[in-house]
């Protein structure tokens, strides 16, 4: 029997775990464990209310139309913090100031896409600091898309004698045909270097026709690939046998990390969550569990060797992506010390592992789920439920939970709940519909958890909102008229899934496309097609004359040049080809990505909306979960505060407190981390949708923000904000 220390029985009968070194923020999350902590505690409870502003840095590139965003961790080396922009310049600032020692822009770089106004506005994360040796000087790897730069700290240059002249291509060297796959490839998230290494997962697009997500490990100095893991495995690697389909590798893509990872630096272990595989909500094109996807892997971090893995949900069909980089600690158990590793989850789970074995910390059950799925499905039978931690988002949507602000609210959105059909988590998608909760973003998302090595108490925040998912059959044709259309044809192939059949969208992460012909003339809606712009991914693949269909469809000019069926259906003469793509496999799309919002737009749930959680990793325990944002114009009307949706994560400190953005209201908070009570509360030019950054400048202590907004509605900044003691 397993003793689980409290944390209090910790503090009082055991000696507190001593941490690592972690006064600097020079890695991604703080530091290469991703902790998210920070044991600087000139700022503390006694003095955090007298926190001001210290600096504010404009980049001056935000889009003006609110659909940019910054989401980026900032690191902070000897003084300078590198971070990026919402066109993705890398940014060198004093750290003490703001002042900018030096911008580096790849359109400079990229001079076929500079004229391209949507080409940079991309989600990027964080940066990446190599230190340099005796013959190499130190530098800042970053993305752009699917390129990955090494630019000179010191000078903000391209380093040429790295990669295609300062630059790597994850595009390439994925050891596939890249005609065999959409070539959508992007890094959201930053790697991290072991030795003279620096390892790197991808973003992928979600269809099925998706390239493949393995991690590779590159040389930081020539750019030379020197491992690859392949996370649908090949013949003769680890995980092939349980795949029924013995050519998936060579179809099959996606099983993607794109949320970052973790190291065990002393043992040369990198831990590796990953997504799904290519096509969410529909598997019958890849039976089975779909090893490696929806996993967290262990690696061998020199050689890129498969040392364990757990898989946390079977044959996804729910877009379960390990959405966060795991947190690396060191429990108490059994009055001894535990190196483990915790990784959040989407559905509010925390799976807790030793690190070394991979063995469960708590019992994991596999629950029976329902069967009953759409005609060429093939469900898993059982899905990973932790019997603790304690999950850290509530986990069922019942009718009794439906808003109730108003009766006349609660009666309409009683009324559209009652119009899905399926309640419990893990139903297979259907034509009915399901309820996914917590929602396709979380429960826990890219932000991530932080953890107090101290006490081993994990800090999450989570957004606590319903969506709906609808599957409907897919013709090739107009699904709601009848039409023989070949622009409707093209967009049902890729486009309805987030833009809905009727075009309209759902709320602002996936904007109407009704007008869309009048805000944008034909060649810019081609641009944003092939180049993407923030989340949307680039549409490279589209063969040009079902681009030129889907443009024309758009538009609404028929007149001016959309090609007859029987055109479409010519031979497809473009560099890029659909033919024989998995995407004519697929028999059913999700209607959309579709929010449970009311008619105001505020969640279609009784609150909290969105959440902050602490959980003692020792005992398995949920600790406090308190509101996290606030809509002011309901507190006014005498609601209790709450929360709102969050995007962004914590960071906690030696000095008793945690600090953290993320929610749409435009503030930066603090909390008292032993209570969850709310200590300060700033406001924001606009939301800060990141992870602050915790950090020193000749023994002042800072916290710097992100504030790019620009997701779910909110106005796109491009500043940062930080913090200190006056």
């Amino acid at each position: 029997m397993i003793f689980i220390c409290s944390l209090l029985a910790c503090k009082s009968g055991n000696q507190e775990v001593s941490p690592s070194d972690y006064t600097a923020w020079e890695n991604y999350a703080g530091t290469k464990d991703g902790s998210r902590y920070s044991s600087l505690e000139e700022i503390n409870l006694s003095n955090v209310q007298n926190l001001q502003v210290a600096w504010r840095y404009s980049s001056g590139d935000r889009d003006t139309l609110n659909r940019s965003q910054n989401q980026c961790n900032p690191i902070v080396v000897d003084g300078v913090l590198y971070g990026s922009s919402p066109r993705l310049k890398l940014l060198a600032l004093n750290a003490a100031t703001g002042e900018p020692q030096w911008v580096f822009d790849p359109a400079e770089e990229d001079s076929a896409h500079a004229q391209d106004p949507y080409r940079f506005y991309k989600v990027n994360r964080g940066v990446v600091y190599w230190q340099g040796d005796a013959k190499n000087e130190s530098r800042i790897f970053y993305n752009v898309g699917a390129r990955v730069y090494a630019i000179s700290s010191t000078t903000g240059q391209p380093l040429r004698e790295f990669g295609k002249g300062g630059y790597i291509e994850l595009s390439e060297a994925l050891d596939r045909d890249p005609g065999t796959f959409n070539p959508f490839i992007a890094n959201t998230s930053p790697g991290i270097i072991y030795k003279d290494l620096i390892i790197l997962g991808s973003r992928v697009a979600e269809s099925a026709d998706g390239a493949p997500g393995h991690v590779r490990a590159y040389n930081v100095i020539t750019g030379k690939r020197e491992w690859i893991f392949h996370t649908i495995p090949h013949p003769g690697e680890v995980g092939y046998d349980t795949w029924p389909d013995k050519e998936a590798y060579k179809k099959l893509g996606g099983a993607n990390s794109w949320a970052g990872m973790s190291l065990d630096e002393e043992r040369g272990i990198v831990y590796i969550p990953t997504g799904s595989v290519a096509g969410d909500f529909y598997g019958g094109i890849r039976e089975g569990e779909n090893l490696f996807a929806n996993s967290l892997v262990a690696l061998d971090a020199m050689t890129g060797k498969y040392i364990w893995h757990y898989q946390t949900v079977h044959h996804d069909l729910w877009d379960r992506d390990l959405a966060a980089n795991p947190n690396l600690v060191t429990l108490r158990q059994e009055g001894k010390d535990l190196d483990a590793v915790a990784q959040i989850t989407k559905h509010g789970y925390v799976f807790l592992f030793d690190r070394v074995s991979g063995e469960p910390v708590f019992p994991i059950e596999e629950k029976a789920v329902s069967q009953n799925a759409l005609p060429g499905e093939k469900p898993w039978a059982t899905q990973p439920v932790p019997t603790l931690p304690e999950p850290f988002a509530r986990q069922e949507f019942n009718e009794e939970d439906v808003t109730n602000l108003t009766p006349e609210i609660h009666e309409e959105m009683v009324r559209r709940y009652r119009q899905i059909k399926f309640k419990e988590q893990f139903h297979p998608p259907s034509r009915e519909g399901s309820w996914i909760f917590p929602g396709f973003d979380g429960g826990g998302e890219w932000g991530g958890a932080a953890v107090d090595p101290e006490t081993q108490v994990l800090y999450v925040n989570s957004s606590e909102l319903p969506w709906a998912m609808i599957m409907v059959d897919l013709p090739g044709d107009d699904l709601t008229s009848g039409a023989k259309s070949p622009g409707r044809s093209v967009y049902n192939k890729y486009c309805f899934a987030c833009h809905g059949v009727d075009l309209k969208g759902n709320g602002a992460s996936f904007p109407s496309l009704e007008q869309i012909g009048s805000k944008y003339t034909a060649d810019e809606i081609r641009n944003i097609l092939k180049n993407g712009i923030n989340m949307m991914p680039a549409f490279q693949q589209i063969p040009d004359r079902e681009l030129d269909a889907l443009i024309a469809f758009l538009r609404d000019d028929m007149k001016e040049g959309e090609p007859t069926v029987e055109q479409a259906k010519e031979p497809v003469t473009s560099e890029v080809s659909s033919k024989g793509s998995l995407l004519d496999e697929v028999p059913y799309r999700m209607a959309g990505y579709t929010r449970f919002l009311d008619d105001e737009g505020y969640p279609g749930i009784t609150p909290p909306w969105g959440t902050l959680n602490a959980v003692d990793l020792n005992s398995g325990k949920l600790l406090w979960k308190v509101p996290l944002g606030e809509y002011p114009e309901l507190t006014a009307l005498g609601h209790p505060k709450t929360g709102t949706e969050n995007y962004g994560g914590p960071a906690v400190t030696k000095g008793g407190l945690i600090f953290i953005a993320a929610t749409k209201d435009s503030k930066i908070r603090a909390f008292d981390k032993k209570t969850g009570e709310e200590v300060w509360v700033a406001d924001l030019p606009a939301p800060g949708y990141a992870t602050p950054s915790v950090y020193s400048v000749n023994g002042k202590q800072y916290i710097v923000i992100a504030c790019g907004g620009g997701k779910i509605g909110s106005i796109s900044g491009d500043e940062y904000v930080a913090f200190a003691l006056p």
